[in-house]
């Protein structure tokens, strides 16, 4: 299927690894302009190097995203180098697990701007050219908004953010034809999970326990499931789709357990 991307800017953060990279790849192999945003410019590099040896089209911006100035200037950064945006993925953050018992007002603020704030930050700055584009706006978010996990409180209050700023964002967009939507993960084995699995005595034993009890086919969710998901979403095959959460999580969330 042609999803007409082809020279369409879409901003991607978080983007040099995991589910952002995943996106990247897919992006780029439909023509579009990814434009990675990541901290590391050695990973933002490895990616970028990769997707250009199979020549296709990439870039990216090295940017701190926990610093509120860093969504300004990434936004003047790519308007300067493209003259546009079609489209803004939020997708960066990190399950850092600043619960309620052992969290503290620093963890806890610390961690809505690793999560949430510059969800906002990136779509107020992009927010005119997206104006003229009629783009996109696609935030990544996490099962934890809705099913809880216990001891990452900031992590669910973010990600409860970014639903309600999914809907709230589709409702105050709609005179601009800019649709926003938002892609709700729940298990897939990106770097960062790999990381988390791995501080546990047993981890193929506690990674088979949560696999047990994902019922469509008992495995994680791929990241490039996801980011097929969220691509279709960018494009205008799904140009009637606007303020939704959408679920790539094998029924993790919505389906009964008694089932698995």
């Amino acid at each position: 299927m042609n999803l007409n991307l082809t020279h369409k800017v879409i901003i991607v953060t978080g983007a040099a690894k995991g589910i952002g990279a995943a996106i990247v790849k897919v992006l780029a192999a439909e023509g579009a302009l990814p434009i990675i945003i990541g901290r590391n410019e050695n990973d933002n590099l490895k990616l970028v190097n990769e997707i250009k040896a199979l020549g296709q089209q990439v870039d990216f911006i090295t940017a701190e995203l926990t610093n509120p100035e860093a969504s300004k200037q990434v936004v003047e950064t790519v308007i300067s180098r493209y003259g546009k945006i079609d489209g803004l993925i939020n997708n960066a953050g990190v399950n850092d697990g600043v619960g309620l018992e052992n969290g503290s007002y620093e963890g806890f603020i610390s961690s809505l701007h690793k999560n949430v704030v510059h969800y906002y930050m990136l779509a107020h700055y992009a927010l005119p050219a997206l104006k003229q584009s009629k783009g996109v706006i696609i935030n990544i978010g996490s099962k934890t908004a809705e099913t809880g996990q216990g001891g990452t409180s900031a992590y669910a209050a973010a990600n409860g953010a970014r639903n309600a700023l999914t809907r709230e964002w589709a409702v105050e967009l709609l005179p601009y034809g800019i649709r926003v939507n938002a892609v709700i993960v729940a298990e897939s084995f990106t770097p960062l999970y790999k990381t988390w699995i791995s501080t546990f005595d047993n981890p193929e034993e506690k990674l088979k326990a949560i696999t047990d009890k994902i019922p469509f086919e008992k495995r994680m969710t791929t990241p490039e499931e996801i980011a097929q998901t969220v691509v279709f979403l960018l494009s205008d095959k799904s140009s009637h789709t606007t303020g939704q959460l959408i679920h790539v999580d094998g029924g993790y969330v919505h389906l009964d357990r008694a089932i698995s």
